[in-house]
Order: C-alpha cells, then sequence, then structure tokens
C-alpha cells in the first residue's frame, strides 16, 4: 500500500499581511479549507499594516482580489487558469471590503476599485468587463506575458 503525501497549505494572503483574523490557513476554525491559488485566500482584516495591499500587489504578477464567494471573481479565476495563469487570489471579507477598498484605490490611481479588481504588474487592470475584454480581442494574453504572468 502507498503512503499519502501530507497536505502542506500554501500560507495565506492574510498572515502576510499579519491579519490575526484570517482563519482559512487550516487551523480548523473555520474558512474554507485552505487559500485560494497562488497562496491568496485571506480575507483582510484589522491585523492588517497600512502598506500590506501594496506589497501583495507589488509582489505578484497578477493578483485578483474580489469579495468571498462573488460569481464574477469566479469567473475571472476560471477565466485565467483556462488561459494557463495561476492568479493570486485575495478574498475580501464582507466587514473589510471598505478598508481594502480604499487602499487598493490610493494603489490604482485614486480611481472608484469594484470588486474583482484585477492587478496585472503591479498596476490595476480593471474588472471582469476589461478582463472579458482583453480577452475577446485576443490582447490579453500579450499583456500576461510580458507581466510575467503567462510563460508560455
Amino acid at each position: 500500500m502507498q503512503d499519502a503525501i501530507s497536505y502542506k497549505p500554501w500560507p495565506a494572503v492574510g498572515s502576510l499581511l499579519g491579519d490575526r483574523t484570517n482563519q482559512a490557513a487550516g487551523d480548523g476554525k473555520g474558512g474554507d479549507g485552505g487559500p485560494k491559488h497562488g497562496g491568496g485566500g485571506g480575507g483582510g482584516g484589522a491585523g492588517r499594516r497600512p502598506d500590506g495591499m501594496l506589497e501583495v500587489v507589488s509582489e505578484n504578477a497578477l493578483i485578483v482580489v474580489g469579495r468571498r464567494g462573488c460569481c464574477m471573481g469566479h469567473v475571472v479565476k476560471r477565466l485565467l487558469l483556462g488561459l494557463g495563469v495561476n492568479p493570486a487570489i485575495y478574498e475580501v471579507d464582507e466587514e473589510d471590503e471598505k478598508g481594502v477598498a480604499d487602499e487598493l484605490e490610493k494603489i490604482g490611481g485614486g480611481g472608484e476599485v469594484q470588486f474583482p479588481a484585477v492587478f496585472i504588474g503591479g498596476r490595476l487592470f480593471g474588472g471582469l468587463d476589461r478582463v472579458m475584454a482583453t480577452h475577446i480581442s485576443g490582447e490579453l494574453v500579450p499583456i500576461l506575458r510580458q507581466a510575467g504572468a503567462l510563460w508560455l
């Protein structure tokens, strides 16, 4: 009989940000059993450092920030996975939505940020509509290659 390989979850983005409220990292107290693709999956929280989102956005070639359980965030994630990209996912809880949106507006240049927000190469790319439009026009894959999110 073969031995099973033990499962070790990736650290959640919330733990990287100093989020003491994140319980999705596999502590058995809640969450959805682990982080999402690319090490994301934690919600924002009161323990987040002021520059936390800037650090996370700048360290990932592609990150999708969306509401926890939102179908539009799921659509963006599935589209990107279908293209061969493994996006980092940051899911925001309802109570943290305003604070995270304010932080993302500062990073994105002051415009209103709507979830899901897609950051490519450390810059705000747009939401679901922009991702779908550039995918349909054939411009998304070259943008992802240029940012280093897609290698093939």
